[in-house]
C-alpha cells in the first residue's frame, strides 16, 4: 500500500490512498509529451508489529555469573585483550588502594566510595559497584561499618577473579 501525496507544477493536489506511514520518497517525474511535469513524493506504509523489533537487552546490574561481567568488559574494550588485561589490572590496583583507604571510614568515605562505584561499573564488577553505592549513602547516614564489610567481601571476590583472569592469560 502506497499513500502518493504532491503537488503538480501548476498547483493542483492530487492524492490517492490514505494509509499508515512509515517512509517517504521524493521524486520527480518528468514530462511526457502533452504531459504537465509533476514533483511527488511516494510513501511507503508497512505495517509496523512491535515483537519484530530487535530489542537490545541492557546488561544487569548485578549479574550472576560471578563477580565480574567479562562480557560487559569486552564491550567496554572493544573485544580488545591486551587493553582488557590492562583495564582488570588497573581497576585491581585502585580497588586495592581504595579499600585500604575506606578501611579507616575517613571524612571522605562517601567520596571514595563514588570514585570505585564508577571504576566497578566501567569493568563490569557491578557487585562491587552496588556495594560501593551502599557504602556512599550509608557514609552519609549510620550504618558505614556494616556497608564496609559487605564492601570488602565484594571486592575480595572481584580481586580473586581479576587475579584468576590474569594469571590465566
Amino acid at each position: 500500500m502506497t499513500r502518493r501525496i504532491g503537488r503538480k507544477l501548476d498547483g493542483t493536489r492530487f492524492c490517492t490512498r490514505n494509509v499508515p506511514l512509515t517512509s517517504a520518497v521524493i521524486g520527480w517525474t518528468g514530462s511526457a509529451v502533452g504531459k504537465t511535469p509533476v514533483a511527488a513524493v511516494w510513501v511507503i506504509a508497512m505495517p509496523f508489529h512491535i515483537e519484530q523489533v530487535a530489542w537490545m537487552p541492557s546488561p544487569p546490574l548485578v549479574p550472576d555469573d560471578g563477580p565480574i561481567d567479562f562480557a560487559h568488559l569486552r564491550t567496554m574494550t572493544l573485544g580488545d585483550a591486551r587493553l582488557e588485561r590492562e583495564v582488570l589490572a588497573m581497576f585491581a590496583a585502585q580497588a586495592a588502594e581504595l579499600g585500604a583507604a575506606l578501611a579507616a571510614l575517613p571524612a571522605d568515605t562517601a567520596a571514595l566510595a563514588h570514585k570505585l562505584k564508577g571504576s566497578a561499573r566501567a569493568v563490569g564488577a557491578f557487585r562491587v559497584a552496588e556495594a560501593a553505592s551502599d557504602l556512599e549513602t550509608a557514609a552519609r547516614t549510620d550504618g558505614a561499618a556494616v556497608a564496609l564489610a559487605a564492601l570488602k567481601e565484594t571486592l575480595r571476590e572481584a580481586c580473586e577473579a581479576i587475579g584468576a583472569r590474569l594469571n590465566r592469560s
